[in-house]
């Protein structure tokens, strides 16, 4: 009887601790849930309702990202954002997708201090971000510029032929579905592309000639589409400095009367929508565990990253 007892009682002891774990779990769940909800942007905790810098990184390829744009409009009605770094490293993506980039910095500039510091490379769409803001800092040796359209399209006519395949179809007129990757493009179909990435092209060098306006001399060069060093854009006028992070907040608080010794926080946007809440919850609950970076890597930003890269339209893009 005395051993039956006490298996009895061990019994009950681990039912209360296994009881306890779960009561524990359920509540971090809960917590993470209400933080993820109260805190969609995944501002680091210890920046909650204290003046700040906020960083925003823009990098891979640029496409047009419906939560990065709640991003900046949080950014810019959130009154503890005193200034706005937009951290560069892309070669630059779809051109409607700078386009939406663009103005939604620009509506960010025309709230509260704005700079884009670039890294590696911002070229083509990338650079378009960056002379949104109102101050572009790079290092010397970033690749830049790349002002220019480019509208590509496979043709493997000789390709099928070889294969036996046939391709038949029916348009309703002529340069429906032009160019075509099935037959050789006609000299119609290639004026037709060509005046669309012009008509882009156009649009683009307007931008910079209107936001850069020490360019004005090197336009021709420009136009080419050719890329500059940091060193090389900072010469012609696109760029405003050569430096970092640093520069950007010393110009922050020289030019724009930001208070010195604010820190800096990334601000990040949502997590991707396929886990729902769940997903949410689980980059609060790794931003308040330092361990943020580890969730930035992981599938649950990664069908968003493979949304944002079409196969059709203009495209705004360096790569060699």
């Amino acid at each position: 009887m005395t051993l039956d007892s006490d298996i009895l009682i061990d019994r009950r002891r681990l039912r209360r601790k296994l009881t306890g774990w779960r009561v524990l779990a359920i509540l971090a769940l809960i917590v993470a849930i209400a933080l993820a909800a109260a805190k969609g942007d995944r501002e680091p905790f210890s920046a909650f309702g204290s003046d700040h810098i906020a960083r925003v990184t823009i990098s891979g390829f640029i496409g047009d990202n419906a939560k990065r744009h709640m991003l900046l409009e949080k950014l810019r009605k959130n009154p503890h954002v005193k200034a706005v770094i937009v951290a560069v490293d892309s070669p630059g993506g779809t051109t409607v997708g700078g386009e939406v980039l663009y103005q939604d910095l620009r509506e960010l500039a025309q709230a509260k201090p704005v700079a884009a510091v670039f890294s590696t490379v911002a070229a083509s769409a990338a650079y378009m971000a960056g002379i949104a803001t109102d101050y572009v800092v790079a290092r010397g040796n970033t690749i830049t510029g790349s002002v220019g359209v480019i509208f590509q399209w496979a043709e493997v006519s000789e390709l099928l032929g070889k294969l036996g395949v046939k391709v038949d179809e029916i348009r309703s007129g002529p340069l429906k579905a032009e160019p075509s990757p099935f037959k050789p493009t006609s000299e119609e179909a290639k004026r037709l592309s060509e005046g669309l990435v012009k008509e882009s092209q156009i649009w683009f060098v307007g931008l910079v000639s209107e936001r850069r306006k020490d360019v004005a001399s090197h336009l021709d060069d420009i136009k080419t589409g050719r890329i500059y060093t940091g060193r090389e854009a900072l010469k012609i006028g696109l760029i405003d400095a050569i430096g970092d992070e640093q520069t950007a907040i010393k110009w922050f608080s020289d030019l724009r009367k930001v208070e010195s010794g604010l820190e800096v926080k990334d601000w990040k946007p949502e997590p991707g929508s396929q886990f729902g809440i769940f997903s949410s919850a689980a980059a609060a609950m790794a931003d308040w565990l330092g361990l943020g970076h580890i969730f930035d890597l992981s599938v649950f930003g990664a069908f968003d990253s493979i949304k944002e890269r079409p196969l059709d339209g203009l495209f705004s893009i360096w790569h060699p």
